[in-house]
């Protein structure tokens, strides 16, 4: 094909060229060099398609380092405690999530929305145990880690409910603290004359020192931190990068 001159275009490139396909890169190279002002008015045109563009390089970028990350673990078993702690899901699943999580932490309550929607896409392949990693001491993170460990010495369908509640009203926990803590167990109908003595028993308090060693002994440093059989998610990424764990981790459990 002819392309003819190009208004405002230098005399080099204006004069009328056979374009073919071999030297159609070179072309356009030499054309959006001498008019650079052309590409920022596509790229302005068509900027929603440019971003998903750029994002999904993002991703796939971010998948491949995450990829190798996960190669690494898989090799270094990963031994936390969960005796005692309630699990979500088939106690046979293939994958186990361990989650290190704060009930006050917004990325954790992001995190739990994404936790969820692969509990219900992978079904009985895949359960979630929850350790506490309260980033305060005395605050409501720390208070509502000791009521869901006492909710589960009563029920572990009612701890669960009670895990959701709090992520749901997150705000309203901070706000609240144990004011709120109460009035959700409340409406669980659970047993609060033993709840309010199992909140500051030794056992609910072991437990969640057992959870802080092994955040410790993990490294963490932050939260939400995940275990996927043995592979590491940290933060809360978006659900296919966290679909891609748990799909490597079913693919290598025995």
């Amino acid at each position: 094909m002819v392309v003819g001159a190009v208004p405002g275009i230098n005399n080099s490139v204006a004069s009328a060229v056979e374009i073919t396909e071999e030297n159609l890169p070179q072309f356009l190279e030499k054309l959006f060099r001498e008019r650079p002002e052309l590409i920022m008015d596509v790229l302005r045109k068509q900027s929603e398609s440019v971003l998903d563009i750029a994002q999904q390089g993002s991703n796939l970028r971010r998948l491949h380092s995450l990829e190798a990350q996960w190669a690494v673990d898989m090799k270094v078993n990963k031994s936390v405690k969960t005796e005692g702690r309630p699990v979500m899901g088939s106690p046979k699943a293939k994958v186990r999530i361990v989650a290190f999580s704060d009930f006050t932490c917004h990325f954790c309550q992001q995190a739990s929305k994404t936790v969820d929607a692969i509990l219900k896409e992978y079904g009985n392949d895949v359960s979630l145990v929850f350790k506490n990693m309260p980033l305060d001491e005395k605050g409501p993170a720390t208070i509502a880690s000791a009521y869901f460990v006492a909710v589960s010495q009563q029920s572990e369908e009612k701890a669960w409910q009670f895990y959701k509640a709090l992520f749901a009203d997150r705000d309203r926990l901070i706000a609240e603290g144990e004011a709120f803590l109460k009035k959700t167990a409340e409406d669980l109908h659970v047993d609060m004359k033993k709840l309010a003595k199992d909140v500051h028993s030794k056992k609910v308090t072991d437990i969640i020192a057992e959870d802080q060693q092994d955040a410790q002994k993990l490294g963490i440093e932050g939260t939400p931190y995940f275990l996927v059989n043995n592979l590491v998610v940290r933060g809360a990424l978006p659900l296919d990068l966290f679909k891609s764990a748990v799909d490597m981790a079913l693919k290598n459990s025995k």
